[in-house]
């Protein structure tokens, strides 16, 4: 499949800044924005994302459905998509790139699939991509050859399997190391501190 237009849901900090990087590199991009927030037109304008209105327009529109969202409504949102996909009978790439867990990542993946789309998990560690080579997306599952087209148009795609939940799994790792690490970190050096001991702890770390 040859990817022309990816419809962004949603086009938030991540979706916003993904879909600018496409729409930098020659690639169209649609975002449904009935019933959204003034913030969120101003963030799709800002990056030439073009307004279908409906997400059954935004569907009929695509070749992939990119879903960045809060976690919280990824399911639902696919469920919504899932059910589009069955009334108009396009079959497209449904792309989740939420930060959830693989278990829920499968679910969702059944979902999109019983209706004959195809689904790919995707994971981004970094911030929107507005600074090259700050931000890379991981993904999984046996079309994620198909969504690293989008190296081609400005993203830093890694496939890294073909199962779906190896993608959401790496990110959900990485996660809890960097922020575990931090936390302990913190609590460290918190305790130095009451001990009397910064200049101590520092030269410590600095020779050693």
């Amino acid at each position: 499949m040859q990817i022309q237009t990816v419809g962004i849901l949603s086009p938030g900090d991540m979706g916003q800044a993904i879909a600018a990087v496409l729409n930098q590199n020659g690639l169209k991009t649609i975002a449904a924005l009935d019933d959204r927030s003034q913030r969120t037109r101003q963030l799709a304008a800002a990056a030439n994302i073009q307004d279908v209105g409906s997400l059954t327009q935004l569907v009929i529109e695509s070749d992939v459905v990119l879903s960045v969202l809060v976690p919280a409504a990824a399911a639902e949102v696919a469920k919504q998509v899932a059910e589009v996909i069955s009334n108009v009978g396009k079959q497209i790439l449904y792309v989740d790139g939420n930060a959830i867990a693989p278990q829920k990542v499968k679910r969702i993946a059944q979902v999109i699939e019983s209706v004959g789309a195809t689904f790919v998990d995707a994971s981004i560690i970094g911030p929107p991509p507005r600074v090259p080579g700050r931000t890379r997306i991981y993904a999984s599952g046996k079309q994620a050859d198909e969504f690293q087209q989008l190296r081609n148009y400005g993203l830093d795609i890694r496939v890294i399997g073909d199962e779906i939940g190896q993608a959401s799994g790496l990110k959900m790792s990485y996660a809890a190391l960097t922020k575990g690490l931090t936390a302990i970190g913190t609590e460290l050096l918190i305790a130095a501190h009451r001990l009397g001991l910064d200049e101590q702890l520092w030269n410590e770390v600095s020779s050693s």
